[in-house]
């Protein structure tokens, strides 16, 4: 009896001490995060990256990056204002959201991480870490790959089940993040529209505005240039679209709306009335964000966002 439970005792060491030696074989998560991203680099053919050595409390970031452009002036500060454009991408590629013109955040570096206030989303800790320690001026760009771990981690982001499309982050998945940190938004948004334009075909047909609009009259009106003000009234057809095509107002694009005066329009909506139309006169107008909803946005419209109207004067009274 003593014998077999001897031989118990040793065949129950021999399974602990097994299962203690596979504990220890298994990867921790930063392991696991290089180990992810390393396959992602090689899966993708990138190459020219730099692993960052900063050293957090648990080692060092297992941050991947590749400057793009690098900017100089003042290192950044948690308590600076930045904006920036940006894409992510999840590295099992179920997650996607490759589209800078509805991808853009202004707010003080220090926040990044918190809910954007338009759309609620939330940057990840190592894009922070990144534009901090790595990128560090603004008018930077930089491609950079983020560990889980500095990511959304084991719980992951967003809403639906993992196996939808750009609804929801799974956990454990680091991200492939383009990053560009705006210095001068005037000149950003005016190199946006001429490269707009120009992919369009259509570059030659506008006619850019002291104020720094782009204007079409594409049909001259019956009526006098410079009869609308401030304060007259506007019946017109109108809709207001982002440079990727999605509308934030086609509400009157067939019916036309009245306004009792204009002069509570943004600039870049009333400043080619008055200028350039009258009763007949339909306009195209592409706005930078300064004669828009700038810094702050608006509803579902982010901040620094270019913005597109397309405008057919009907009528036009004085009061």
């Amino acid at each position: 009896m003593k014998h077999r439970f001897f031989t118990f005792l040793l065949i129950a060491f021999a399974a602990l001490t097994a299962c203690k030696k596979n504990d220890q074989n298994e990867l921790d998560i930063k392991q696991y995060d290089d180990q992810q991203i390393q396959s992602y680099m090689t899966a993708n053919s990138l190459t020219g990256f730099t692993k960052d050595t900063t050293t957090l409390s648990d080692g060092n970031s297992g941050i991947y990056y590749k400057i793009i452009g690098q900017g100089k002036g003042d290192t950044l500060k948690y308590s600076d204002q930045v904006s920036i454009v940006y894409t992510i991408r999840s590295m099992d590629g179920k997650f996607a959201v490759g589209d800078t013109i509805a991808n853009r955040r202004y707010d003080f570096l220090g926040p990044l991480t918190n809910p954007a206030a338009i759309t609620g989303f939330a940057l990840p800790s190592g894009l922070q870490l990144a534009i901090h320690n790595i990128l560090k001026y603004k008018g930077s760009s930089m491609r950079v790959l983020i560990p889980s771990r500095l990511a959304y981690g084991t719980r992951g982001y967003g809403s639906g089940s993992i196996t939808n499309t750009n609804t929801r982050i799974a956990g454990n998945q680091s991200l492939d993040i383009y990053v560009n940190v705006i210095k001068d938004q005037n000149a950003y948004d005016d190199l946006v529209i001429r490269n707009y334009l120009t992919a369009n075909n259509v570059i030659n047909g506008y006619t850019k505005d002291p104020l720094g609009y782009y204007y079409k009259v594409i049909t001259p009106g019956t009526g006098t240039v410079g009869e609308i003000g401030d304060y007259s009234n506007v019946s017109m057809t109108y809709a207001g679209s982002f440079l990727n095509g999605v509308y934030f107002d086609n509400g009157s694009i067939t019916t036309a709306a009245t306004f009792q005066g204009i002069f509570g329009a943004v600039t870049g909506f009333k400043d080619p009335l008055k200028k350039y139309a009258a009763t007949g006169t339909s306009l195209s107008v592409y706005i930078p964000s300064s004669l828009g909803y700038g810094v702050s946005g608006y509803n579902t419209i982010p901040p620094n966002s270019i913005l597109h109207f397309e405008m057919q004067v009907t009528q036009v009274t004085q009061p």
